[in-house]
């Protein structure tokens, strides 16, 4: 029996992996495959069985990691010491979660384990210099980016576009009043609530998101409603894990106190849904404002972290967006407010300014398809198959022996 062993840390590499899987259930010669790991709840539900819960890896930034290290360090060398043993796979495939996953990429190649990583660490925005470590420890790189297998070809490592899962499953042309009457009958409100402006609001997957950039997005929302006064006005927030619920509650009835007729409504998941009945998006900087971009969405970023963690970052970055719709289009097409620039005035502008501009919304939604037409490939599909086909190498080379 095939062993496939694969780590996705966070949220973002649950959603990327899970189609992965799916497409390997579907190859003929994979349909005995043993998965095993760390992964989401996609992951599993498309078979995987996780050995450790993801939430240890779920960290950003340097401070935060800090905290978190001596768990993270536990975890990893309890799981190569169960890969090199008992659990030896056929291949490993790290799913994003770099400085994770390079390190146990490269225990397992040297002990000749091949090694995959899905997604490529953002070299050509920041730490350039990992782009060597990459080289001793994966055998082939999973690009979701098409101008990333030009920068692996002129280092030697071995790399193939797969595109962006999410381009093939967010469709190309989006239909907000079918996904308005899905979050209204979700909420259990009139078919007529969500006629008005609605306003998505994507403050993170992760606790410490919330605790730094919530409350200010909460204090955006309450400004919005003063500036936008006289017209009807919805906020959807989609909830990105369970035990967000209470802490994201929490700000509500703080708000709701002051004004208690402010229309802000949580919704477990539903992300798609909410992004596509949205006319504007208000959202942390990550993986969900390509989402966002993708559904065609205008939108304004934010991102707050710890001083140190920001200082550590600056030094390193080498692009002046963070943004990914900014960084795949090359300028700033959506604003950027971040650390400092994050306040609630400074936000509600930026907000009210797409609304008050339906010209520039059209422009940016052509721009955005054309971003969207080129990351559309099979994505699942080509991941499964470089997995089939370096185990396929790895049983040829074990005969051959």
């Amino acid at each position: 029996m095939p062993k496939l062993a694969c780590v996705a840390g966070e949220p973002s590499g649950d959603l990327l992996a899970a189609p992965a899987l799916s497409a390997l259930n579907q190859i003929p010669d994979m349909a005995n495959l043993e998965v095993y790991g760390i992964g989401g709840p996609r992951m599993q539900a498309e078979g995987m069985r996780s050995d450790w819960s993801m939430e240890t890896l779920s960290v950003r930034g340097y401070v935060e990691a800090i905290k978190q290290l001596p768990a993270i360090l536990k975890l990893r060398k309890e799981l190569i010491a169960k890969l090199l043993g008992v659990d030896r796979p056929d291949v490993y495939l790290g799913i994003d979660a770099p400085d994770f996953n390079l390190g146990v990429e490269l225990q397992l190649r040297k002990a000749g384990i091949p090694t995959l990583h899905f997604v490529s660490p953002s070299i050509w925005a920041w730490r350039a210099g990992r782009i060597k470590k990459i080289a001793q420890a994966v055998d082939r790189m999973l690009c979701i980016f098409p101008f990333e297998t030009e920068i692996y070809e002129r280092a030697g490592v071995a790399s193939t576009y797969v595109g962006h899962p999410l381009a093939s499953e967010i469709p190309l042309e989006s239909n907000p009043q079918q996904a308005r009457e899905k979050v209204t009958k979700t909420l259990k409100l009139s078919s007529s609530a969500l006629d008005g402006i609605v306003i998505a609001v994507l403050p993170g997957s992760r606790g410490s998101e919330i605790e730094l950039i919530a409350p200010v997005f909460f204090e955006t929302m309450q400004l919005l409603t003063q500036k936008l006064k006289g017209q009807k006005l919805q906020f959807l927030i989609p909830v990105a894990t369970p035990r967000l619920r209470e802490p994201l509650e929490q700000l509500l009835l703080k708000l709701k106190n002051i004004n208690p007729d402010i229309q802000i409504h949580l919704l477990d998941g539903m992300a798609d849904e909410v992004l596509e009945a949205s006319d504007v998006v208000l959202i942390a900087s990550g993986t969900a404002t390509l989402q966002a971009a993708l559904w065609k969405k205008p939108m304004v970023i934010s991102y707050k972290v710890p001083w140190l963690t920001a200082q550590i970052m600056k030094r390193q970055g080498y692009l002046p967006y963070v943004g990914l719709p900014n960084i795949l289009c090359g300028k700033f097409v959506v604003p950027e407010l971040l650390q400092d620039e994050a306040t609630p005035e400074k936000l509600a502008t930026a907000v009210q300014d797409w609304l008050d501009h339906p010209n520039k919304v059209a422009e940016l939604k052509a721009r955005f398809a054309e971003m969207h037409e080129t990351l559309r490939r099979p994505t699942g599909l080509l991941v499964a198959q470089a997995v089939a086909q370096t185990i396929e190498n790895s049983r040829q080379k074990r005969v051959a022996a």
